[in-house]
């Protein structure tokens, strides 16, 4: 009767679910990895402490297709702990709660305090679903989402033309940390204008405030946007391109997406929700439009999927309250069945922390022999470590290949703003010509197939006939070939 008394009054709780689910969040992000940064968030972390660090704005101190806001985000951590995985993630979890809580208000604004808390709990829970990329909470779509629900509740509670144009800033946000915020704003911006041309000019202008007040900081801090449109974005389409995939692998990724996972369990609520509704509201605008941003980008990545929860947990959330009220069910018993049905496995943890005490076991020269065997993070990790160990600040290390994670860990500079493969034929061509102006002191080639099967021949080739002529072999290290520049 006790556990019974304590359950209830968590799930009547909000702010109590926020707090369970922020815990849960922190457990599956920080016992992740091998305790380390993971690949994107490696390439971040390096982007961002060149900038803090060195003064090296982003795209001149390494390039990737993020935003600025966060590399900003991991230069800060840097600065302030050094090379670390964990702050990153503790600040993300923060602005992941609020958007928690952002969908609770909304989701009670729609249904009452019944579609609030299944709403929360719907979208809470599956946020830590392994399809959902649960364990990478720092990334740049928990900033944008988080943004664009606090743009929706601002406009959802809206009584004055102020209220629009504060949606509107805090729309521009989220879309200054990911552009495809672009689309769920498409069906604020339909949704504004059919509540009268005042809110929707309202709406837009804060959002134009909102943009040149980007613009301006990053002219300030000297970033040119025509460098965040070539980096950011045109970048990611063409041969070579993180876009550039065969139409098979499309499909069979969408269907690994949407039709093997999770996600399904939202499918039965989102037929409920249509049924009840019957029209086309924002929230099915807002769905619809995500799901064209994530077909036209292509990748289907899982943490794309966190761009669209939201959607499909307020009309889970609606639905569900309106179940309860037109079948007289009994909504606690209801709210559990979603923890138990939506309740993420959480066995990451339990390999992360086996994989974590392997690396930090593991001799570094055990993958140097057939059959080579390509470094886990921690492993990756360690390397890194060796490197900064055994090379002063000034000198130039490339590590071929994806090798973000030593590169970040190594604390040492590349001599190209191309780090980590980047195979379009303009990016080959400017990571060829820099490497060849400044050489490193230090080249690290994978021995492991994927380097063979994963990085463009021009590339390696390249890499191979630099090394053949300027470089002898120094050691092996974690499935590595250590190459130190001949003395001239």
């Amino acid at each position: 009767m006790r556990f019974k008394a304590t359950l209830t009054r968590l799930i009547d709780s909000p702010i109590q679910l926020l707090i369970l689910l922020a815990g849960l969040q922190l457990i599956v992000s920080l016992l992740t990895s091998g305790f380390a940064l993971s690949f994107d968030e490696s390439i971040w972390q390096y982007i961002g402490r060149n900038w803090f660090r060195h003064g090296l704005t982003p795209y001149e101190g390494g390039v990737d297709n993020k935003s600025p806001y966060i590399f900003a985000i991991y230069g800060l951590s840097d600065r302030l702990f050094g090379v670390n995985y964990w702050f990153p993630r503790i600040f993300a979890t923060l602005f992941e709660s609020f958007g928690v809580y952002f969908v609770y208000r909304i989701g009670k604004h729609l249904g009452g305090k019944g579609a609030g808390l299944f709403a929360l709990s719907l979208y809470g829970l599956s946020l830590l679903w392994k399809s959902t990329d649960g364990k990478w909470v720092s990334v740049t779509e928990t900033y944008e989402v988080c943004f664009l629900l606090a743009s929706i509740w601002r406009f959802l509670s809206a009584h004055r033309p102020k209220d629009y144009l504060v949606s509107g800033i805090l729309a521009s946000l989220g879309i200054a940390f990911r552009i495809s915020g672009l689309f769920p704003f498409i069906a604020l911006l339909l949704a504004s204008f059919r509540k009268g041309a005042k809110p929707g000019l309202a709406l837009v202008g804060g959002t134009l405030v909102g943009a040149s007040a980007s613009i301006a900081i990053l002219l300030l801090a000297g970033i040119h946007p025509t460098e965040m449109i070539q980096f950011g974005l045109t970048e990611n389409f063409g041969a070579g391109s993180t876009t550039d995939h065969s139409l098979l692998w499309r499909l069979e990724n969408f269907a690994d997406k949407f039709f093997y996972s999770e996600l399904i369990l939202f499918y039965p609520l989102l037929i409920a929700y249509g049924l009840y509704k019957k029209k086309l509201d924002l929230f099915w605008s807002w769905l619809i439009w995500v799901f064209v941003g994530i077909h036209l980008t292509g990748i289907y990545d899982r943490a794309h999927l966190k761009e669209i929860l939201p959607p499909l947990s307020l009309m889970g959330g609606w639905a569900l309250a309106e179940s309860i009220r037109r079948f007289k069910l009994a909504e606690r018993k209801v709210l559990l069945w979603v923890w138990i049905l939506f309740f993420p496995k959480l066995i990451e943890p339990a390999v992360s922390a086996k994989n974590g005490l392997a690396a930090a076991r593991k001799d570094a020269n055990l993958s140097c022999d057939p059959p080579f065997t390509q470094p886990n993070d921690g492993e990756r990790k360690r390397l890194g470590q060796w490197i900064e160990s055994v090379t002063p600040d000034r000198e130039r290390v490339l590590v071929a290949g994806f090798g973000a994670q030593v590169q970040a860990y190594s604390e040492r500079r590349s001599p190209t703003i191309y780090f980590n493969a980047t195979q379009t034929r303009v990016a080959e061509k400017v990571f060829q010509r820099q490497v060849l102006a400044q050489e490193p002191d230090l080249i690290l080639v994978p021995r492991f197939p994927e380097y063979s099967r994963d990085v463009d021949p021009m590339l390696r080739n390249f890499i191979d006939s630099l090394v053949l002529r300027d470089y002898g072999l120094d050691s092996c290290q974690f499935g590595y070939s250590v190459y130190r520049r001949r003395a001239p």
